[in-house]
């Protein structure tokens, strides 16, 4: 599940990466790419469902679930809306360059405008400046993108059952938007195991660190808590 302002796409290199033992298949938010006719979602939980429901036909093999940044948040949701609703829990939920759902900042880019949007976007890494630079382009992405920020800055983890799988959090060394301790708070929100990775790089470390993200998502989940 990507990032605000990504798109499927964004994880198409993994899937040739990958082990042939798993299959990669990317959630393609509404309003980009091949879907950018389709209106967005009118808030997290409504999203959460429109990915579970088609998880649900992915029940006779295990589901590992992967979201960065905004990812992180749907991903989890998803996983939430999949136990309680569809009876379906997954394998395992890795978390990537988010603090937990209990920790969220909120803010208020989703609402600035369209140059501040662009600054906040290029600032936090994975993004070329220059992509966005027209007023074509900018026609075309923004709304997409502020409308992620919005799901992002606007979520409020809603009391309820916590999701029994195992969860592995992930950051990037260096990424100003979420250190070690506030990503250990996901350990909360999970009645199973948990561990964390801290790779090297800011709040885009998987693009140089794919490699290592990939052998997370494909090892067993150790067996006890603790950190690496």
């Amino acid at each position: 599940m990507p990032h605000a302002g990504g798109a499927a796409s964004f994880y198409n290199s993994w899937a040739a990466a990958m082990t042939p033992a798993f299959e990669v298949v990317t959630v393609q938010y509404p309003g980009r790419e091949d879907r950018l006719g389709d209106p967005f979602a009118t808030g997290m939980s409504a999203l959460a469902e429109e990915i579970a429901s088609e998880l649900v036909s992915y029940d006779n093999r295990p589901i590992v679930l992967f979201g960065h940044s905004l990812g992180a948040l749907v991903a989890y949701e998803v996983a939430r809306t999949l136990e309680f609703r569809h009876g379906v829990t997954p394998a395992r939920l890795v978390v990537s360059g988010r603090r937990a759902p209990s920790d969220s900042p909120g803010g208020a880019v989703h609402r600035m405008s369209d140059d501040a949007v662009v600054t906040e976007l290029v600032g936090l890494g994975g993004t070329d400046g220059a992509l966005l630079a027209g007023p074509d382009a900018r026609s075309v992405f923004l709304p997409a993108i502020r409308e992620d920020f919005r799901l992002a800055e606007t979520y409020r983890h809603l009391p309820g059952g916590e999701p029994s799988n195992p969860i592995t959090a992930v950051i990037g060394s260096e990424d100003s938007e979420v250190n070690a301790a506030q990503a250990e708070r996901w350990a909360t929100h999970t009645t199973g195991s948990f561990d964390l990775h801290v790779l090297p790089g800011g709040h885009f470390y998987l693009l140089e660190e794919a490699a290592a993200v990939l052998d997370l998502l494909a090892r067993p989940f150790p067996a006890k808590r603790g950190n690496s």
